[in-house]
């Protein structure tokens, strides 16, 4: 229920010109007006914004605010007024304006897909981007326009007599692919000329060349980049290892993911095994790195050299469609990184490759700290279940278990079921569709299976009913992979 400031809030900001307003008001006005998708009365706030900090994630980051409400246009709204207050720090110069900081990381996970005309990281980038590109055109122009007025003074003695703004600075995500390319890589390039100063927290690429990665990194400001996702850019190990050794110049850099990138390793030729070498050896040069995603890699016994050079524990590990053997989960197992692990990605490898004895040491080790355990689409059956229970029993902290897509039965989720409820944290559990509530079906192509939704049903309600008889409300059984979102073990 919105509380009555708020309501009066949603009142005033229908309203356009907004009255004089008390500092003290700025917030809530922001969020009625992002809430309602009036961006006209963004602009005017943000005009004149009093506070050195505008953080629009904490303002209206919350879903429940931004469900079912327009979004993109109000964003570039808030974009183009800091546009509008250094073109008017250019031109007029005592203009005494507050805000120096607009921090949008965060905001795109919140509303993609929430809105009714939705956000995109894509489409924040884009716009970030022209208003960067605009506001150097800007201050080019300006500054060519003074020198023609100023026909006695060198042209360097016009620069440094042309006032400096302080600036802003934005905070964001970046998303880049084959259509944003272009636009981004002429904002960075432009940007240490520029009053408009892109800190990039999370940089991720799709689509595009190594080459053209890396002229990006080489623009990103070094102090502020703590993620990088790369995804569907057929890097290999070659391009892996031209990128990385650009990576070593963001000290703050904390997770790295290669998914979707054909980094193929499992039939090593000495050229390839060299450049397995120097990849190993640019991990270990990122000192803050805690999250690696390699999936979709095809490792095969090759964990150990890919992971030996790092120094400071992993915390977050996805090794999803790796084609791991048992070698490779033997040596995770003894590794620095398996005490420290909170979250690890195993799903889509075959535990009937011999993975079940590793996968266990693995699990005792990991079990002080394990948060999330993901392994879907493994294989699993009632036995390999059983097996694991004791172990898994011993992951206390743990809050996150994934089993979507193996073949158990109900039997077999109901005593997982009754055996973690013990499990304190435990707050969410993803657990595929039995194998008994599958029913065969005639197809002109043969037989094949379907789901009884009548037993799927009842097994839903007894699974409900253990939950509520036990008092463990607090957990969410579903056989639905799509109800949870990303997990970010950042915030675990």
């Amino acid at each position: 229920m919105d509380s009555l400031l708020f309501l009066c809030a949603r009142r005033v900001a229908a309203q356009r010109p907004l009255p004089a307003l008390p500092a003290d008001l700025y917030h809530v006005l922001f969020q009625a007006a992002f809430l309602d998708g009036r961006p006209l009365v963004l602009h005017d706030l943000v005009a004149t914004w009093p506070f050195p900090v505008l953080n629009m994630q904490r303002l209206v980051g919350h879903r429940e605010l931004l469900r079912d409400h327009p979004s993109q246009d109000c964003v570039e709204a808030v974009i183009q007024a800091v546009v509008a207050q250094l073109r008017r720090e250019l031109e007029e110069p005592g203009c005494d304006f507050s805000l120096r900081v607009l921090d949008m990381t965060g905001l795109s996970d919140s509303v993609a897909g929430r809105t009714t005309t939705g956000l995109s990281v894509w489409c924040s980038t884009k716009a970030l981007a022209k208003a960067c590109v605009e506001v150097s055109k800007h201050q080019r122009e300006f500054q060519r326009c003074r020198s023609k007025r100023r026909k006695g003074p060198s042209r360097a003695a016009v620069a440094t007599a042309t006032p400096q703004s302080p600036g802003v600075d934005v905070h964001a995500h970046l998303f880049v692919d084959r259509r944003s390319y272009r636009i981004l890589r002429d904002a960075l390039q432009t940007g240490a000329a520029s009053s408009l100063h892109l800190k990039c927290r999370e940089f991720k690429a799709v689509d595009i060349s190594a080459s053209e990665i890396v002229t990006l990194l080489e623009s990103l400001d070094p102090s502020c980049l703590r993620r990088v996702e790369l995804c569907f850019n057929n890097l290999g190990l070659t391009g892996l290892s031209v990128i990385l050794p650009h990576l070593s110049r963001f000290p703050e850099l904390r997770s790295l993911k290669v998914r979707y990138s054909n980094v193929d390793v499992r039939h090593l030729m000495p050229k390839s095994a060299m450049r397995i070498r120097s990849v190993a050896r640019q991990l270990g040069m990122l000192p803050s790195l805690r999250e690696l995603n390699l999936g979709s890699s095809q490792l095969s016994g090759n964990l150990r050299q890919i992971l030996c050079d790092i120094q400071a524990p992993l915390e977050s590990l996805e090794l999803a469609f790796c084609s791991l053997v048992p070698a490779d989960l033997t040596f995770l197992s003894q590794s620095i990184h398996a005490p420290a692990l909170k979250m690890l990605d195993l799903s889509f490898n075959n535990i009937l490759r011999g993975l079940l004895e590793p996968l266990q040491l693995l699990l005792e080790e990991t079990s002080a700290s394990l948060l999330y355990l993901d392994l879907s689409h493994c294989h699993v059956a009632d036995s390999h279940l059983a097996a694991l229970l004791p172990t898994l029993l011993r992951c206390s902290r743990l809050r996150f278990l994934g089993l979507y897509g193996n073949s158990l039965s109900t039997a077999a989720i109901k005593d997982l079921l009754q055996k973690t409820l013990e499990l304190p944290d435990l707050h969410l559990v993803v657990y595929p569709v039995p194998e008994d509530c599958y029913k065969p079906d005639q197809q002109e192509s043969g037989w094949d299976f379907v789901v009884d939704k009548e037993l799927l049903a009842a097994t839903t309600v007894e699974i409900s009913q253990i939950l509520e008889n036990s008092g463990r409300t607090d957990i969410v059984w579903t056989y639905n992979p799509c109800v949870h979102g990303v997990l970010d073990y950042f915030s675990l």
